[in-house]
């Protein structure tokens, strides 16, 4: 949340030390808030990565298995904006420190889960810090930055998410077969512990909000504009979840390439990611809707390619890559929440991530559906092609939207 008190000592000018005792810059504290966000891409993709062994160890289905994901999905849909309403009055230092040791400890669950069951409910302990986390840590560093280098600083904190898909996921899902799926969840829960000393020892203590209204939050839900930009998002990404959800069991089940290659595959979803983040953060600003029109249609375009190659490792790698450019869209989509949240900045921000975990959960289950249904996994890219589709749809609808507030506004003024 965007704190009264935080709002007194930002500084928008210079990188010049910003935290209570003057030691750490900016780059220190981004860097580390950037590494939470590493943290939760490992264990939110790498889940997806490890499906098929955790599937196997249990004895059920990779169909079963994704229901793992999908908790998560819902964790996050459900933490989002309990955590911000309910906590909204403590230091957002306090708040990111407390998600990340309970991100620490929701990993930890799931490593030693020792059944289907047990690994649904410890993925939906896990997810539920993640969205406050983003929201929290992404108004942050845009409050710091100064409203002309938002898109940037939205962007430098995602980045970490990024990151995650080019070295954190594609390491778990190696290290998950040769030691076991379980060690990479015991990695990521150090990681988080470690996250917390670093934000701890780096971020400004600024105190409690008081003037926080929890009651105020809860209007981004009652607003528009937000809502449109959030459904957008749930729908829109769930085409590259479709996608990503199934791609180790595809891999595994329509090529005849060396196992290793999922983990190349990954890394070269993961520079695409990357490159759609630093795309987005650089030129979104200034023409949010045109931007995230662009890679919605990216993801579209590529889920198709995807469905096309099914089979063709290097041309499921291909389009693999330019899915994670689309995945960009995050960063005009979460600019434009600050944009139209207006006072109610925290639970805007925390609900875009729970949107983008709708969509988590959404796109792996309508692909497995169209599995179950025995159309194959060449199914699992034209469902992410029609929820694109959907995508552009509810685009026009906040166009539109748009158009009529500006010239609603323009009447009064008149």
């Amino acid at each position: 949340m965007a704190n009264q008190t935080d709002k007194k000592t930002s500084n928008h000018s210079t990188p010049d030390p910003i935290s209570a005792n003057g030691d750490y810059s900016l780059a220190t504290i981004t860097f580390w808030l950037a590494f939470g966000t590493f943290v939760i891409g490992c264990s939110e993709f790498a889940a997806m990565g490890l499906l098929p062994y955790f599937a196997e160890d249990f004895g059920i289905t990779e169909n079963v298995a994704g229901h793992a994901i999908s908790a998560y999905a819902i964790g996050v849909v459900v933490g989002a904006p309990l955590i911000t309403i309910l906590f909204s009055r403590l230091a957002q230092r306090t708040m990111l420190i407390s998600m990340m040791v309970f991100y620490a400890i929701g990993n930890l669950l799931t490593a030693i889960a020792w059944s289907e069951w047990a690994m649904n409910v410890a993925r939906f302990i896990t997810g539920l810090p993640h969205g406050a986390y983003f929201g929290i840590a992404m108004l942050f560093a845009a409050d710091i930055a100064g409203k002309n280098k938002r898109a940037q600083a939205v962007s430098n904190v995602i980045l970490g998410l990024a990151i995650a898909n080019i070295i954190g996921v594609p390491s778990i899902s190696g290290i998950g077969q040769l030691f076991g799926w379980r060690t990479g969840f015991f990695i990521i829960s150090a990681f988080a512990l470690v996250t917390a000393l670093m934000v701890w020892k780096t971020a400004p203590y600024r105190g409690p909000n008081p003037d926080a209204k929890p009651l105020t939050e809860l209007k981004a839900l009652k607003n528009k504009d937000v809502l449109l930009v959030l459904l957008m998002g749930a729908i829109g990404f769930g085409g590259m979840f479709s996608v990503y959800s199934y791609f180790s069991a595809s891999y595994l089940n329509t090529t005849s390439a060396p196992e290793w290659g999922i983990s190349a595959t990954l890394l070269v979803y993961g520079i695409g990611v990357t490159l759609g983040n630093i795309i987005a953060g650089r030129y979104s600003e200034g023409r949010l809707l045109t931007s995230a029109l662009a890679f919605q249609v990216l993801l579209g375009l590529s889920a198709a390619a995807y469905a096309a190659s099914m089979g063709n490792p290097y041309l499921m790698a291909a389009s693999l890559f330019f899915i994670g450019i689309g995945g960009g869209m995050v960063v005009p989509l979460q600019t434009r929440l600050m944009d139209v949240a207006g006072d109610a900045q925290t639970l805007a921000g925390a609900m875009n991530h729970a949107a983008f975990n709708t969509a988590n959960a959404l796109g792996p289950w309508l692909a497995g559906i169209t599995l179950s249904a025995g159309y194959g996994y060449t199914s699992t890219g034209w469902v992410g092609l029609a929820l694109a589709g959907c995508g552009v749809l509810v685009w026009m609808a906040i166009v539109l939207s748009t158009q009529a507030t500006r010239l609603q506004t323009a009447s009064v003024s008149e």
